[in-house]
């Protein structure tokens, strides 16, 4: 069994950050405005932007709109993007071209052209099927309107849908989360990914809490919703592959998303947007008035460069592999990076493996269940070893 992603680095993925938001969510420390008369502006840059850009070494089978809120974006100022992307790079046939959309901003009409623009999966930020928890949020959309965004998109001609829910919210209950997970089950997506709710410096939803105007759901309570999520997701057909990801099958995971979890090259594309290609992290500004005025002079668009060297490496890989349920190929890791894996982390694996919470079964070092819940943890001890 290999239980790294089979010729994970085969093939390339883009991403495009679409910073552009009716409202900004109390919650979110993603780069972000609510600023739509810099669409314009944006969008050429990007264009220009991928007229500059040096392809991946693979050919691309996934590209991604994110945000942001990139539905705010008209189905033809994507078609743009599609024809330059295509015109730019090597983008594989059948590839899987994912779109952010929020309720709220899209019309039957509007997610139709999205698909003849290309589009054939959408990723839709409900967060929530409860109207006070969507307004805690700072959602700008009521319930009724994310299930009819997701029948919209079905009538629209999309098989292929993901929905973002949120939990651990202040008070929240297992059965009130349990009711969203139910709403969410009945809709039959074919993937859904369920974050825990973060306290992000710097973001509104963390000053509530240091000002005391929020409290925040314990640990304990968090993980009791996180085993309702998990049981309640399986015993309907939606297996966990990552944290916070489940998917009706395989072939249904998120094709970008599994990119990032096994080091494979991708190319970002617009502010704020990150790259990764031959062990080489760079990043674009983070402003679209930064990032629109060095596309103008001819300058590179690029805040920053990181060369990650062998042990940045393995600390990334046991980070992300470790948040994945098919885990670290212990035989590919050593390969890799020319170490025994044993030799290096054997007393701490002996450790969680007693503690119920890692296991080693067909050459893959996994988290079980229990462990998902201390994820970072368990990384940061064993890439202290490093």
């Amino acid at each position: 069994m290999n239980c790294e992603l089979e010729n994970a680095n085969d093939t390339s993925g883009i991403y495009i950050h679409v910073p552009f938001c009716v409202k900004k969510c109390a919650y979110c420390d993603f780069y972000s405005i609510t600023g739509p008369d810099k669409i314009p502006p944006y969008l050429e840059s990007v264009l220009t932007e991928i007229e500059r850009t040096k392809p991946p070494p693979s050919k691309v089978d996934a590209i991604y709109f994110g945000g942001g809120t990139p539905s705010l974006l008209e189905p033809g100022q994507i078609s743009r993007f599609m024809d330059a992307l295509c015109c730019r790079f090597d983008i594989a046939p059948f590839s899987e071209i994912t779109l952010e959309a929020n309720p709220g901003t899209v019309s039957f009409e509007k997610l139709a052209e999205y698909r003849k623009a290309g589009v054939n999966r959408l990723s839709i930020g409900v967060q929530s099927f409860c109207d006070a928890s969507l307004l805690f949020l700072s959602r700008v959309y009521t319930a009724a309107q994310a299930v009819q965004c997701f029948e919209m998109a079905r009538s629209a001609g999309f098989d292929n849908i993901g929905l973002d829910l949120i939990y651990g919210l202040p008070g929240q209950t297992a059965r009130q989360w349990e009711s969203d997970l139910q709403v969410a089950v009945e809709l039959r997506p074919e993937h859904l990914s369920c974050y825990m709710l973060t306290y992000e410096p710097g973001t509104r939803l963390t000053l509530d809490l240091q000002k005391g105007r929020v409290k925040a759901l314990s640990e304990g309570a968090v993980g009791v919703l996180y085993d309702v999520t998990v049981d309640y997701l399986a015993e309907r057909g939606l297996v966990q592959y990552e944290v916070s990801n489940f998917s009706t099958a395989p072939s249904t995971r998120s094709r970008h998303n599994q990119k990032y979890w096994t080091h494979a090259p991708y190319i970002g594309l617009g502010p704020a947007a990150h790259s990764f290609v031959k062990d080489c992290r760079t990043w674009n500004v983070r402003s679209v008035d930064g990032y629109v005025r060095r596309i103008k002079t001819g300058e590179p668009p690029t805040e920053d460069i990181e060369q990650l060297d062998r042990q940045q490496l393995m600390m990334e890989r046991i980070y992300l592999r470790l948040r994945c349920v098919d885990g670290i190929d212990i035989t590919a890791f050593e390969n890799r990076f020319g170490i025994d894996f044993n030799t290096l982390f054997g007393p701490l694996l002996i450790e969680y493996a007693s503690d119920k919470c890692l296991e080693v079964i067909n050459g893959c070092c996994r988290l079980t269940r229990r462990g998902m819940l201390f994820a970072d943890s368990i990384a940061s001890r064993l890439i202290n070893l490093i």
